[in-house]
C-alpha cells in the first residue's frame, strides 16, 4: 500500500484557507452593512452560506493544487500551479472591491478575469492529474453563480 505524503495537502489546504480568511477579515464591514444596504438578486442565498461554501471550496482548492504539486514535474505542472497561484491572488481582491469599495461593475469584470483563471487552470491541471481538475469544477461552478448575483446587484443598484 503507497504511503499518502500528508504535508503537501496540509500546507495548501492551509494556504488557500488562509487567503480566503484574510479576504474574508478584510471585507468583513463591507459585507455586513451590504446585506443591509443592498438590493439583491432572485435566487440570493441566505449570507450564512457563503463562508460555508467559500471553506469548503478553498480546501478543494488545496487538495488539487496538492495532487498537481505531487504529479510529475514538467511544463503542465508548473504553468498549472502559477494559475493556481494567480487565480488566489485575484480571488483575494474580489471580496475587497466588491464589498469594501462597491465597486459593482469593476467587480464584475474581476470575476470574469477570475472565472477564465480557474477555466484555465482546471485545463492545465487535467493534463497533469485528471481528479484534481475535477475537484475544480464546483468551484468554477459557483464562481458562474456568483457572476449571476454580482451582475444582478450591478443592475439593481448601479
Amino acid at each position: 500500500m503507497k504511503q499518502i505524503n500528508w504535508k503537501p495537502y496540509i500546507i495548501f489546504i492551509a494556504i488557500a484557507e488562509a487567503v480566503g480568511a484574510l479576504s474574508g477579515f478584510l471585507s468583513m464591514e463591507g459585507s455586513r452593512t451590504f446585506s443591509e444596504t443592498v438590493l439583491q438578486p432572485p435566487l440570493s442565498p441566505p449570507a450564512i452560506l457563503f463562508p460555508i461554501v467559500w471553506t469548503i471550496l478553498y480546501a478543494l482548492m488545496g487538495i488539487s493544487a496538492a495532487r498537481v504539486w505531487l504529479a510529475e514535474p514538467g511544463r503542465e505542472r508548473s504553468q498549472g500551479l502559477n494559475l493556481w497561484i494567480a487565480q488566489l491572488a485575484v480571488n483575494f481582491f474580489w471580496s475587497l472591491i466588491f464589498f469594501n469599495d462597491r465597486n459593482f461593475a469593476f467587480s464584475l469584470v474581476w470575476l470574469l478575469l477570475l472565472w477564465v483563471l480557474v477555466l484555465l487552470m482546471i485545463l492545465k491541471f487535467w493534463k497533469v492529474d485528471k481528479p484534481a481538475a475535477l475537484l475544480q469544477t464546483p468551484y468554477l461552478l459557483w464562481l458562474t453563480f456568483a457572476a449571476y448575483l454580482n451582475a444582478g446587484v450591478w443592475y439593481l443598484n448601479g
